[in-house]
């Protein structure tokens, strides 16, 4: 099988990348990314050599390239998005650009190509927000953004279905909850509080740090999403969660715990404009259709995320002072 990975050298593309040829390793993939301020080639140049992998940067939004690239794969899946919620309150334009307008651009290509496989990667945030009390997220929870952020996922979630019914083209879409790992970008929670304690930095936790949020281990997404690949049903939605809920203030003194620092390292800051309480996500149907469910606990999978962070300094100093954005040209000869 020939897979297009839109995305790819993301934090959670990259990972999926390392995991199907690892678990797939007669498939091929090719490799789309941007390579946006996110996007790092540095968290794939353990499978640079691989005969199976190629890269191609480009931008989801350019049809010519989508529509080549498509019409050799025989699965699109789409990781490709601006995805941090601070980032589209300050600006919106470039998370409507490319998760809404990229997505059609993939599924014309899709459609217009026989009607290639789709898969669509989403997030736990187009559901809205729940109370502590509430049920969880679920396939049939009504949508209801409240960030330009989920507005914009949402936006691409609903064209995705319209592709289906209207085109017959073979979807399936995967909502998900906050994932965590190694080449996490380290302006999200975890990589950002482990990364500052390693410089003897404080933590800023918004307000009180009472929202909840759902953690799952990046692999365990990556096997929901191979499960769903191979397993799922076309025109159906999967939500994918770790059953890991914690506040900010229990992640934070985990954190502390772990790194053997204290709470003076806390910094309180003014809370998150809008800011969801909770999010959480019911992953019944996973693991009734698919036989899939998230096989990493907390505490092993932090464990082992700060021990990445701790052993490959290199990586994310690379990012916090932006020589990463220089390993395309370094490898590819190119700017």
């Amino acid at each position: 099988m020939k897979l297009l990975i839109t995305g790819g050298a993301g934090f959670i593309g990259s990972n999926f990348i390392r995991y199907w040829l690892k678990n797939n390793p007669d498939d091929q993939i090719v490799n789309l990314d941007a390579l946006t301020y996110a996007g790092n080639l540095e968290n794939l140049k353990d499978v640079d050599a691989n005969p199976n992998y190629k890269f191609v940067k480009g931008d989801i939004c350019d049809q010519n390239l989508a529509n080549e690239l498509v019409k050799e794969a025989d699965v699109v899946v789409n990781f490709a998005a601006e995805t941090h919620v601070d980032r589209s309150i300050m600006g919106s334009a470039d998370f409507i650009r490319t998760n809404v307008e990229g997505t059609r651009v993939l599924l014309d290509a899709a459609k217009n190509n026989g009607g290639k496989r789709f898969h669509h990667i989403s997030t736990d945030e187009v559901f809205g927000a729940l109370q502590m009390g509430d049920p969880k997220f679920n396939e049939n929870t009504p949508y209801d953004p409240r960030s330009p952020y989920s507005a914009s996922k949402a936006s691409s979630d609903h064209l995705v279905r319209a592709y289906f019914h209207t085109h017959n083209l073979p979807i399936t879409i995967s909502n998900c909850s906050n994932n965590y790992g190694p080449y996490q970008f380290p302006e999200k929670l975890i990589p950002l509080f482990v990364t500052n304690l390693i410089e003897n930095k404080r933590v800023p936790v918004y307000g009180k740090g009472e929202n909840v949020r759902d953690w799952i281990y990046v692999d365990d997404h990556n096997a929901g999403v191979e499960a769903i690949i191979k397993k799922g049903k076309i025109g159906e939605t999967y939500c994918l969660g770790g059953g890991n809920e914690k506040s900010n203030m229990e992640i934070t003194k985990l954190i502390l715990d772990a790194m053997g620092r204290g709470e003076d390292m806390i910094e309180y800051v003014a809370d998150r404009k809008g800011h969801d309480l909770r999010y959480a996500i019911d992953y019944t149907k996973a693991k009734n259709e698919l036989g899939w469910e998230p096989r990493t606990d907390f505490a092993t999978g932090l464990k082992d995320t700060i021990e990445w962070f701790k052993n490959n300094e290199n990586w994310w100093k690379n990012i916090k002072n932006g020589d990463y954005k220089n390993y395309y040209a370094k490898q590819y000869g190119e700017k």
